[in-house]
């Protein structure tokens, strides 16, 4: 079982934001010569207690196997000869009980070396990395890496740290990012909490509900509760194993959420950035794709048999509280084909937004919950089952319209990664045409004009279908004037899904939501407000970022709040999801507070940092009033929906500038 969990664990940490971040580990490199062209290099590590590094040689088993050291050496120009390999100490080898197996591994300190020969007298230094993970007794980290630049000197020993491979330039520009922000006396940072828990959940037990109506687990129902109630020798111990069965399912589901929960912890940065990974979204957009082809009844998606298989067998044969929790299990892996690509929509949409684990868990939470309340309910009141529908035709007709919404969303994703890459392929107007074109396909499926693998014959349209068809078409009509170029292009009821307005094929006046002029460049903005004498509202945005679309379209575009923000306001949005490439010489490697470096490449790069640095949050979106000066004129704010106290922090904002 716990190498089922660290499966999972392991599977959920390498395709996918800020509590406490662990760094549990320092290191710092030195240099020893020995002669006039061998030196030896000195790459030393600093655990804290409780912390394992793990050695270079890697274990050889299909297990799951710790993250192996390894030391790469810049030499494109073959400058050095390598002596031997990298050496590590003795170590510590004996075996290891979150892994299960014999591993080496070193605490507290170790020291690697490797020794080389400089071919090139005039190279002066030798550049180096180290990748690495990271684990305790309880949780592993994601795989991390540290740069390092090795000066070769005459000195017999030269003691330098990871941060030796910053120029002067890197620091002039790390510095510039701290802009010193000035007033937190008086108006205190704003703890930023996330405001939709009970909406995620809902959503999440929705999605529960809609996967109880598939071929894959609304035939189990009756079964397996009668399983329970009328198997068991006596009523009291099936209604209790029935309800422990429904426990468990709920547990299953939440706990898939939990690896997410190490990533929040370790970088402010980490889960925005796999949330607009270019890549990611991409292969989510293709998965959902695939998703949806299965739905449709193509073929059928299911885990490997031997996986359910063995569930089941251990089901059957061990008896009691975990008998049952292996049942659980199998319904789980056996309704995947199902679950998995709403559960998948689950996922996408967490991470793609803010509070990202803790939104996980709690959609996971009521996904769970909504699938394993059926279990309890019928087993506490099992004449109910009689009033349950007969399974049918009605089945795969979920599972089509399903397959549609997959199909609508797969699109969501391709968005995120043609904003953040500014491909312009799916402009806001092509983005609702292909929406307007798979309304048109579900409509006319609900109407029984196209038909799919499994689908039974049609003898009359029930009111179900008729009606739903209605609402389709009726969504398509509402679609409609996005495709136009008039102010009822703004469809407020899908903020945050379309790309944003001003991400248009006709040509848009300003580049900015809702015809706002907005600096995209900090200083620009800054050098624009001290020649108008107006005050300032920095914008941390995001692309792929959904709640900023929702303020946007729906909160800005308040007549009051457009005109204030147009006319008082100096407007700069920065986006920190941006991964268009800095220039050359605008790039720079950033000393964190942990003593590692951050190479600033993008300009995603360079405004989450300068976020993160000034305001210490990471959270989009998020609003800061100031002036030219940087003092703070309100407290900063993050998502609020109502209109008017949006309104109200900006008049605040410009009375105390005024003041």
């Amino acid at each position: 079982m716990k190498k089922l969990l660290v499966l999972v664990v392991t599977i959920l940490l390498s395709t996918a934001s800020f509590s406490q971040i662990f760094d549990p580990i320092k290191w710092k490199s030195s240099i020893k010569q020995e002669s006039e062209d061998i030196y030896i290099l000195y790459f030393e590590a600093t655990l804290e207690k409780g912390w394992h590094l793990y050695s270079q040689k890697e274990v050889e088993t299909e297990e799951i196997a710790p993250t192996a050291t390894e030391f790469t050496y810049h030499n494109p120009n073959n400058d050095f000869e390598f002596i031997g390999e990298t050496t590590e100490p003795d170590g510590i080898q004996k075996f290891d009980k979150v892994f299960e197996m014999d591993i080496k591994y070193f605490e507290d300190k170790a020291i690697f070396s490797q020794k080389i020969k400089r071919l090139n007298a005039s190279v002066s230094s030798i550049k180096a990395e180290v990748y690495f993970g990271l684990c305790d007794d309880e949780k592993c980290l994601p795989p991390d890496s540290v740069e390092f630049e090795l000066n070769l000197t005459k000195n017999p020993v030269k003691v330098t740290n990871a941060v030796s491979g910053m120029t002067a330039d890197d620091i002039d520009k790390s510095n510039a990012l701290n802009i010193g922000i000035k007033g937190w006396d008086v108006f205190p940072k704003e703890n930023v909490k996330n405001k939709s828990y009970l909406k995620i959940f809902i959503l999440g037990f929705l999605g529960g509900l809609i996967a109880l109506l598939t071929p894959c687990v609304f035939p189990m129902i009756p079964l397996t509760v009668s399983f329970f109630t009328k198997g068991a020798k006596n009523r009291k111990k099936g209604l209790v194993n029935a309800i422990l069965y429904g426990f468990f399912i709920f547990a299953i589901y939440l706990l898939l959420s939990l690896p997410f929960h190490l990533l929040d912890s370790l970088d402010p940065e980490i889960l925005n950035n796999i949330s607009t990974n270019v890549t990611l979204n991409i292969i989510f957009f293709v998965v959902f794709i695939i998703f949806a082809i299965s739905f449709f009844g193509y073929f059928e998606i299911t885990l490997p048999a031997s996986w359910s298989n063995k569930m089941d067998s251990k089901a059957t044969s061990v008896g009691g509280m975990v008998g049952v929790f292996f049942m659980a299990l199998t319904l789980a892996l056996v309704s995947f084909s199902c679950t998995g690509p709403i559960l998948g929509s689950l996922l996408g949409g967490s991470l793609s937004s803010d509070g990202g684990a803790i939104q996980l868990s709690i959609g996971m939470g009521g996904f769970g919950l909504a699938l394993a309340l059926p279990f309890g309910l019928f087993a506490l009141f099992p004449n109910w089952l009689n009033s349950l529908p007969k399974s049918g035709g009605w089945l795969n007709a979920v599972k089509v319209v399903l397959g549609f919404i997959e199909l609508a969303l797969a699109f969501k994703f391709l968005s995120n990664a043609d904003l953040v890459e500014h491909w312009g392929l799916l402009r806001r107007e092509v983005f609702i045409a292909i929406w307007v074109i798979i309304g048109i396909g579900l409509a006319l499926y609900l109407f029984g004009k196209i038909k799919f693998p499994h689908d039974s014959p049609i003898q009359k349209l029930s009111k179900v279908r008729t009606t739903l068809g209605i609402l389709i078409i009726a969504f398509v009509i509402y679609l409609i004037p996005g495709l136009t170029n008039t102010v009822h292009a703004n469809l407020k009821l899908l903020s945050g899904f379309p790309p944003p307005l001003f991400y248009s094929v006709y040509e848009k006046e300003a580049h900015g939501p809702l015809g706002l002029n907005a600096f995209t460049d900090f200083d620009k903005g800054i050098a624009a407000a001290k020649s108008q004498k107006k005050p300032i509202m920095i914008d941390f945005t995001g692309w792929a970022c959904v709640n900023c679309r929702k303020m946007e379209e729906q909160v800005w575009s308040n007549p009051e709040i457009t005109k204030i923000l147009k006319d008082d306001y100096i407007l700069i949005s920065l986006y920190v999801d941006d991964r268009e490439k800095l220039k050359e010489d605008e790039q720079f490697k950033y000393l964190k507070p942990s003593g590692n470096v951050k190479s600033i490449k993008t300009i995603g790069d360079k405004w989450a940092t300068f976020q993160t640095l000034n305001f210490e949050n990471n959270s989009q979106p998020y609003y800061v009033l100031i002036d030219s000066e940087m003092n703070l004129l309100n407290t900063t704010t993050a998502y609020t929906p109502n209109e008017n106290e949006y309104l109200k922090w900006l008049k605040q904002g410009l009375k105390n500038f005024k003041k």
